[in-house]
């Protein structure tokens, strides 16, 4: 003899839209729980997996960003220290201006403050590291910036000497009192002759400038200025260099999020339409009980015949 409970045909069709509906209420509630739609290859493989694609290369340019941040700091460095290279030596051609209306002991300490204004440059193009690179004292140093990791885009940025020794060089070829020729280049350009008349060390102008004609001092400061044009270049690429990345940073920011925006549209659950499902499913729910009651109604009917 079956077991088998037999249920009429209204009773059953109410009882598999209950069901359904039971269904449809617990996947709107997670949703509107969760804040998504899709929250696993199970709920919708395609649109998952194009989601967590674009995450990851939103979370890939998000990284980048951090480093285009210190890549910005670090030319920034470079560009002030750039700049208070050549205030410095601007000072120094101040130094020899003034040396062709002083005598004496004035020349002397002219030549002093020459060569401790010299050293203080070294020092402070020695000081301008920035996470350990330091793009103003070598020019093997290299920042190397990349953009992302999906592809090759990158930027590299080379350093300058912007040492002493990097942009004016003293060479002394005969020895003193009294100096026949001291050469003075900017670079690996523009050597000048400043003829005889430049006495002392191989400091550039010497422990004394005793005896030095306007157009010796002219051709020294004909170099500092040579000096200066050079260090402005070098600042003015720099500079370029943090204008282009402050413009890939905007759009790394901005790339970032529409990708991260196009992800959220596959898998973000719209809440005010859940919502409104929620209600209208709970409202389906309360009918399709009324109408399995009537269905059961129905049947308990005919038991009564039998009373």
């Amino acid at each position: 003899m079956s077991s088998d409970i037999v249920l009429g045909a209204a009773t059953r069709q109410n009882l598999l839209s209950l069901q359904t509906i039971n269904s449809q209420i617990n996947t709107s509630e997670g949703h509107l729980a969760t804040g998504l739609k899709v929250a696993s290859a199970v709920d919708n493989a395609v649109a998952f997996f194009q989601a967590q694609s674009l995450t990851n290369r939103a979370n890939d340019i998000l990284q980048r960003k951090d480093n285009i941040d210190q890549a910005i700091s670090s030319l920034t460095t470079a560009t002030q220290a750039a700049q208070s290279v050549i205030s410095i030596l601007q000072q120094l051609q101040g130094i020899v201006n003034a040396a062709k209306t002083q005598t004496g002991s004035q020349l002397t300490s002219a030549a002093t403050q020459f060569k401790t204004l010299t050293t203080q440059l070294n020092n402070l193009v020695g000081d301008a590291s920035f996470q350990g690179l330091n793009l103003v004292n070598s020019a093997s140093s290299t920042l190397t910036v990349q953009f992302s990791l999906t592809s090759t885009s990158v930027l590299k940025v080379t350093g300058n000497n912007l040492n002493a020794s990097g942009i004016i060089t003293y060479k002394s070829t005969v020895t003193a009192p009294s100096f026949s020729t001291i050469k003075i280049s900017a670079g690996s350009a523009n050597n000048v002759s400043a003829g005889s008349g430049l006495s002392g060390s191989k400091s550039g102008l010497g422990k004394t400038l005793t005896g030095a004609s306007n157009a010796q001092l002219n051709a020294v400061f004909n170099v500092l200025q040579n000096a200066i044009t050079t260090v402005q270049g070098d600042a003015q690429t720099l500079g370029a260099n943090i204008t282009f990345l402050q413009t890939r940073l905007s759009f790394s920011a901005n790339y970032a999020t529409t990708l991260q925006g196009g992800s959220d549209k596959l898998t973000l659950a719209d809440v005010n339409q859940e919502s409104t499902n929620l209600v209208t499913l709970q409202t389906r729910q309360q009918l399709s009980i009324q109408s399995l009651s009537i269905a059961t109604q129905s049947e308990q009917a005919v038991l009564r015949l039998f009373h």
